[in-house]
C-alpha cells in the first residue's frame, strides 16, 4: 500500500506574484495621484471603479476618449534604465489625441503589466504618469498593476493609457470648415516623442556597430535627447482655442506629417507644406543620415520636428501664433491649404 504524502504548500508569492509589493506600490502612488485631483473627481484610486462628474459648466458635454501606449521606446527605457519619463509619454499620446477634437482632458487611467513587480521601477513610471496628468490638467483617478510571471522577460513591462475628455457639442473640432488659403501652423516637438522607435533603435545599433554614436544632440546627452518625453500641448492649445477660431488640429504621431494631417482635412482639401519652413534638429538630421532615408520617409515615419498642427484662417494666423508663442510654444508657419485636385493630400515642397 502506497502511503500518500502531503504536498509542500504553495503561496501566490511562490508562484511569482507578490501581493505585498503591489500594496506597497499603491501606497507609493496615492500621494502622486492626489496632486492631480481636479473638479469632478468623486472617488479615485483604491476602489473598484473611479467616479467622475462632468463639470457643470458644460451645457452640452460630449465625451471624447483616447487610448495608446508607448511602444518600442520602452525597450530603450529597459536597456538604459530610464523609467521616469515614459509615463509622461503615455499620458501625452492619449491627451494630445483627445485635444485634437477640441476637448479638455478630464481624467486618465493607466495599465502597468510586468512579469515581476519591481516597486521602485513601477513607482518611477507611475510618477511620470502623474506628472503628465498634472501638466495636462487631468486627474489620475485609477489604473491597474498586473504582475504576470512568465508573460514578460525579467526587467521589462508594458504600458497602456486611457484618457477621457469633454467638449461642448457646438465646439467640436471636425475640420469641416477648412478651406483653400487657410494657414498651417506647426508647433515644435520635443524630439521623437513616442513613434518610430523601431527605426530609432536600428539607427542606434548601426551607429554603435560603426563606433559613431554621438555624445550629444541638440545640446543634450545622447540618451536624454532620444528619450525626451512627448510634449504635452493641452494647456497652451486649449488657451488658444478659447481665444481664436481654430479650424482643425492634428497630433503628429505614427505616420508623421504625411498621414496625420489628412485625418482632419475635408474631402478635396490638401496641405501644401513648405520645405525648410521649420528647422530640422540635430536629432532628426542624425536619424535621417544614419538611416539613409529621404525626406518623404522622414515625414512619414517621424514627426520630424512638428508635434502638433494647427489650421486657421489666414486672417487669424498671426494672432493665433502670437498667443501660442506667448504661452511657450515654438510656432512655425509651415504651409497652406489648397484644393487637392489629383495630387497627394499632403505635399512637402
Amino acid at each position: 500500500m502506497t502511503q500518500s504524502s502531503t504536498p509542500t504548500p504553495l503561496s501566490y508569492k511562490d508562484a511569482g506574484v507578490d501581493i505585498d509589493a503591489g500594496d506597497a506600490l499603491v501606497e507609493r502612488i496615492k500621494p502622486l495621484a492626489k496632486k492631480t485631483m481636479r473638479e469632478g473627481v468623486l472617488a479615485g484610486i483604491g476602489g473598484f471603479g473611479a467616479l467622475f462628474e462632468v463639470p457643470k459648466r458644460y451645457k452640452e458635454p460630449v465625451l471624447v476618449s483616447g487610448t495608446d501606449g508607448v511602444g518600442t521606446k520602452l525597450k530603450l527605457a529597459f536597456e538604459w534604465n530610464m523609467h521616469d519619463t515614459v509615463g509622461i509619454d503615455l499620458v501625452a499620446m492619449s491627451v494630445n489625441d483627445v485635444l485634437v477634437q477640441g476637448a479638455e482632458p478630464l481624467f486618465f487611467l493607466d495599465y502597468f503589466a510586468c512579469g515581476k513587480l519591481d516597486v521602485d521601477t513601477a513607482a518611477a513610471v507611475i510618477g511620470g504618469i502623474a506628472k503628465g496628468c498634472e501638466l495636462s490638467g487631468c486627474a489620475l483617478i485609477g489604473g491597474e498593476t498586473a504582475e504576470m510571471p512568465g508573460m514578460y522577460p525579467t526587467g521589462e513591462y508594458d504600458l497602456a493609457g486611457f484618457a477621457v475628455g469633454a467638449v461642448e457639442k457646438s465646439k467640436i473640432l471636425t475640420g469641416a470648415d477648412v478651406r483653400p488659403g487657410d494657414v498651417v501652423l506647426g508647433l515644435a516637438s520635443h524630439g521623437v516623442h513616442s513613434n518610430g522607435f523601431s527605426l530609432v533603435r536600428k539607427c542606434i545599433e548601426r551607429a554603435e556597430g560603426a563606433g559613431a554614436l554621438p555624445d550629444t544632440l541638440d545640446g543634450k546627452p545622447f540618451k536624454q535627447a532620444v528619450m525626451e518625453p512627448t510634449r504635452l500641448y493641452v494647456k497652451n492649445v486649449l488657451a488658444a482655442l478659447a481665444a481664436h477660431p481654430i479650424k482643425a488640429l492634428a497630433h503628429i504621431t505614427g505616420g508623421g506629417l504625411l498621414e496625420n494631417i489628412p485625418r482632419v482635412l475635408p474631402e478635396g482639401m490638401a496641405a501644401h507644406l513648405k520645405k525648410g519652413s521649420w528647422p530640422q534638429t540635430e536629432l532628426f538630421a542624425w536619424l535621417q543620415k544614419t538611416a539613409g532615408i529621404d525626406d518623404i520617409e522622414m515625414n512619414r515615419t517621424f514627426n520630424n520636428g512638428i508635434g502638433m498642427v494647427v489650421v486657421v484662417a489666414a486672417a487669424n494666423a498671426e494672432a493665433t501664433a502670437a498667443t501660442l508663442r506667448a504661452s511657450g510654444e515654438s510656432v512655425h508657419s509651415i504651409g497652406v491649404i489648397a484644393a487637392q485636385g489629383s495630387g497627394a493630400s499632403v505635399v512637402v515642397a
